[in-house]
């Protein structure tokens, strides 16, 4: 089957099942990064991700790769470094440096261009979009970004300046979420990392199920408050 153009006249997307196995989960191009046609894809299981020489492509992998908050794995070395650092967790007061920093943070280069950070940011804005922030006193040095769909929670990124950064951010958001009725994180697609943190795939169709239901059950406002964790 042709790989689908969006029309730029319409938020819509095609059903998840016209997706591509090869490569695995892309299932359209084009159309725009409107925060409207961006929260539909997100209701829909769809998200988007493309190299900056790229048009827009979207995707709705099968498998998909969910992280269940209670599972998270922590390693040994991992908790003891919880349990003595000082470093301090923080939820959206920082999106704008938390999603920068995502797209500057990486060696192999990023698919978060100025566009991508422009409508992410007007989700944030939305209160759709959140952050976690981990401090070394006043200095940003690691978190993640992700969107909120209910008691779902959908990864796009996360970055570290110091050893752990990254993990701390994921580890105490986790307890947080789950503190407020969160039920599940997903991790998009597999890779040895998220696997190492604890992430598992499931059948794209389980995941909607789950998407679907779990969408309608908002958190409380106070689970997405500007405030300290930790």
């Amino acid at each position: 089957m042709p790989l689908i153009q969006l029309s730029p006249d319409s938020i819509d997307f095609p059903p998840v099942d016209y997706a591509l196995e090869d490569p695995n989960g892309l299932l359209a191009l084009g159309g725009d990064l409107s925060p409207e046609r961006l929260l539909n894809a997100y209701h829909n299981g769809i998200f988007p991700w493309f190299s900056p020489d790229d048009p827009i492509l979207w995707w709705s992998p099968d498998p998909r790769a969910i992280l269940v908050p209670e599972q998270l794995h922590v390693s040994r070395s991992m908790m003891k470094f919880i349990n003595k650092t000082s470093l301090r967790v923080t939820i959206n007061t920082a999106f704008h440096q938390v999603i920068e920093a995502c797209a500057n943070e990486r060696d192999e280069g990023t698919w978060i261009d100025s566009s991508i950070q422009h409508s992410y940011i007007q989700l944030y804005l939305q209160g759709i979009a959140h952050s976690v922030e981990v401090w070394d006193q006043q200095e940003l040095i690691g978190g993640l970004y992700g969107v909120d769909q209910g008691s779902l929670f959908c990864g796009e990124s996360m970055f570290s300046r110091q050893a752990n950064a990254s993990k701390l951010a994921l580890y105490v958001f986790c307890q947080h979420f789950t503190r407020h009725g969160g039920k599940l994180i997903d991790c998009q697609i597999l890779n040895p990392h998220t696997e190492s943190l604890g992430a598992t795939e499931i059948p794209r169709s389980e995941y909607l199920q789950f998407l679907y239901t779990l969408r309608q059950q908002p958190l409380s406002p106070a689970c997405w408050a500007p405030q300290y964790l930790r």
